[in-house]
């Protein structure tokens, strides 16, 4: 039976604060919609202080920062982008268009087919996300995908290099330097500026969450986003210092992050409390981390391993931390989980940042029901029919007419007698009546 050491605040406040994002949200795009890049230009000078004569770069511009980024810097972006690229075209290999004959002169077939336009926002409020450049754009040129439309925005008034090289590098084809709502929205319906996309990606703030929820429909969104989260299962083998150094990685980048430990040990948990406590006072992003553990930060002990997998999947969470003597065994006995990091070797910030598998992940318990952001988000998986043997159009045909008029579809019962006729032997008084020129 699970026993909690530490609480979350109530999870009502949290709904509260929701639904005032809502609302402020349905405001901007709406006024994005009616006024295009106006809106957009207003709202950039309201939230961002950032006006320029164009918020997208030029070829120029784009030469130019990348030109002043450290050499080390982009040796590092080019790392981390050919494991990001290798891991998509994995998937992407493992995507296969196929065509069968599934009868005599029937031929079905299966084709992945790319979104004509993506767009890819790279968040930088807090932190210039430059990783989120690596997931959004280098995933989407590997499906194919022939534009990509990147957003990211200014950091207190200046331009953030890395992040433009990063999105430069991944193989962008426009840059705009423009953030929240705004360049959501403008990106999903279009400004005098900037073209529509079919497709956004990528992780943002609150806002630039719900703006992807209100717009889902309209346009293709990854998935519905909230704040980062992880969940560690420890049991008494695991380093309770490890353990609460990987919490609290997580729980820096925001103070509504939710940190969880489920453990097999009660002493654990109290001593990851204590190493919390004393490494809070000295991160340098203790404002956003030490809120994140107070509000969001839970420790549950359980009785055994098994449990903690079981409890783990209630959670759903878009970060699983495995610390037990048998990692692997959570391959075997959880489902739901945004991407799991397996033994103290790998930690959750190895998937934000290097090791190349995709860091946009469900939360809020999205897990039960989706994946995070992979190749095949930016795929349409489409379908195609020929029937080139006579014999067989007509068997379908009448099949066809047998079962749509089960249905009371009429119309489309026609539509198979029409092959059953021409191509058989059948015949149908409607069709001799309509022939005929009489009504039918």
């Amino acid at each position: 039976m699970p026993h909690v050491l530490k609480k979350p605040v109530p999870k009502d406040r949290v709904a509260r604060d929701l639904g005032e994002v809502r609302t402020r949200v349905e405001e901007i795009i709406a006024d994005v919609r009616e006024r295009g890049d106006a809106a957009v230009r207003a709202y950039s000078e309201k939230f961002d202080a950032w006006t320029p004569p164009s918020f997208r770069l030029s070829d120029a511009d784009v030469e130019r920062i990348v030109a002043g980024v450290p050499r080390q810097v982009i040796e590092d972006i080019e790392f981390v982008q050919e494991q990001v690229r290798g891991f998509a075209k994995l998937q992407r290999d493992s995507m296969t268009d196929f065509e069968a004959e599934t009868l005599p002169g029937v031929r079905l077939g299966q084709r992945h087919v790319p979104v004509a336009a993506a767009g890819a926002y790279v968040p930088g409020g807090r932190y210039p996300l430059t990783a989120s450049a690596h997931m959004t754009i280098v995933t989407a040129k590997v499906a194919g995908v022939p534009r990509v439309v990147a957003c990211t925005p200014p950091i207190r008034g200046e331009i953030p290099a890395a992040t433009v090289a990063a999105m430069h590098l991944a193989g962008a084809d426009e840059i705009h330097l423009l953030g929240g709502v705004q360049a959501v929205a403008a990106m999903a319906v279009g400004t005098e500026t900037i073209g529509r996309v079919d497709m956004l990606a990528g992780p943002g703030n609150a806002y630039v969450a719900e703006a992807k929820r209100q717009l889902f429909g309209e346009v293709g969104i990854d998935l519905f986003a909230g704040p980062t989260e992880i969940l560690v299962i420890a049991d008494e083998t695991a380093d309770p210092f490890t353990v609460a150094v990987d919490l609290l990685s997580q729980a820096e980048h925001g103070p509504d992050s939710p940190a969880v430990l489920v453990t097999t040990s009660a002493d654990l948990g109290r001593e990851v409390s204590a190493h919390v406590d004393r490494l809070l006072p000295g991160m340098p992003t203790r404002d956003f981390a030490g809120p994140a553990w107070r509000d969001h930060g839970e420790i549950v002990v359980v009785d055994s391993v098994d449990e903690a997998f079981e409890v783990a999947d209630g959670y759903a969470s878009e970060h699983v931390q495995v610390l037990t003597a048998d990692p692997r065994r959570a391959l075997d006995r959880m489902r739901n989980y945004g991407a799991l990091f397996l033994g103290e070797g790998t930690c959750v910030s190895y998937g934000d940042k290097v090791i190349g598998t995709n860091h946009v992940l469900p939360t809020r318990g999205a897990a039960r029901y989706t994946g995070g952001l992979w190749v095949g988000k930016y795929l349409k998986t489409v379908t195609y029919q020929e029937v080139t043997d006579p014999a067989a159009s007509a068997r379908l045909g009448e099949v066809c007419g047998r079962a749509a008029r089960v249905e009371l579809f009429e119309g489309h019962a026609r539509s198979g007698d029409v092959r059953a006729a021409r191509f058989g032997d059948a015949s149908f008084p409607w069709m001799d009546d309509a022939l005929a020129g009489e009504p039918s």
